[in-house]
Parts: structure tokens; C-alpha cells; sequence
């Protein structure tokens, strides 16, 4: 079957596997907020949209990025909380504390160099609906994936049971 033939998903696969992988990030970030902070050597690069509905940032930092950033939670980082939706936390720029408050659906890449684990996302583009829902494109959107970064290469995508993250 020719890729234009491909049946219409009438579900939305897609971005149902996205929203169980931000969950993931929503699990580490309420790790991370738990007393003790971080365990071990974990500590998190995470990428996101800056211009994406909901993003709650300092004017100055939406005007140095006004497409994407990065922040890395580490060591010096304040009033961490995991939200449903977004998280929200405190860091210094130019040695001034600022808050932001992320949606996890804004998040386009979550890294954590400890265990080399990944993730990335199709965020839509700033003018889609900002209620979440997946916009319809002729090409597929690409796959997020956990993978291993090793040698600069991608390697293949790992299989993660979803049993891991359901309620019980």
C-alpha cells in the first residue's frame, strides 16, 4: 500500500503514545521534586517550545529564544513541582532567579545524561489548537523514542511496556 493509501487514523495513535511518554517525564520531575532531589548522578536537559500555548517564561528569555530552549536541572535549581499538566520551577539567569512553568506538552526533548536516556516529540506549531488536540498532516508525524546515544548514532528504539506506568 502506497503511503498515501494508509488508512486514516481515526484515533490517534500517535498522539496517545506521545501523552504516556510525557508521562514519563512527569514521573522524573516528581522524582526530582521529592525531598532529596535527584538521585545519584541523574539530572535532566530539557528542551521546549517557547512560543507553545500555556509556556510561562520571563520576557527576556522568550525574546533570547524565541523558538526553543534548553534547561538543565541539576544542581542549582528551586521549587520544583510536577503538575498534571506542566511543571513549574525556578533557575538563575544571569545570577537573577526566575520562574517558568512548562506544559509537558511544549517539550520537544528530555535527556538524561546519567543512564543516556531520551526522549523526542512532534510539538505542533505555535498557531495549532491550544487544546491539545493533534493536527492533521499528510505526513506522518515522526515517532518519539527512548534511545542510547552511543558513538553520535541513534540507536534503535527501545520497547517499553506500558504495564510500567498503569495504575494498579
Amino acid at each position: 500500500m502506497a503511503k498515501d493509501d494508509r488508512p486514516a487514523d481515526l484515533i490517534g495513535y500517535e498522539a496517545m503514545q506521545q501523552d504516556a511518554l510525557r508521562g514519563v517525564i512527569r514521573s522524573a520531575i516528581a522524582r526530582a521534586a521529592e525531598p532529596g532531589g535527584l538521585p545519584g548522578d541523574h539530572h535532566f536537559y530539557i528542551s521546549f517550545r517557547t512560543a507553545a500555548p500555556h509556556v510561562a517564561i520571563p520576557e527576556m528569555l522568550r525574546g533570547r529564544y524565541p523558538d526553543e530552549m534548553t534547561i538543565v536541572l541539576q544542581h542549582q535549581y528551586w521549587d520544583l513541582g510536577a503538575g498534571e499538566k506542566a511543571f513549574s520551577v525556578t533557575l538563575q539567569f544571569n545570577g537573577q532567579p526566575k520562574s517558568l512553568s512548562i506544559p509537558y506538552a511544549a517539550v520537544t526533548r528530555f535527556y538524561d545524561p546519567a543512564v543516556q536516556y531520551m526522549l523526542h516529540f512532534a510539538v505542533p506549531a505555535a498557531n495549532a489548537p491550544a487544546n491539545g488536540a493533534a493536527t492533521p498532516s499528510k505526513d506522518p508525524l515522526p515517532t518519539p523514542r527512548a534511545h542510547s546515544p552511543a558513538d553520535g548514532q541513534d540507536a534503535a528504539p527501545n520497547v517499553v511496556a506500558i504495564d510500567k506506568f498503569r495504575k494498579k
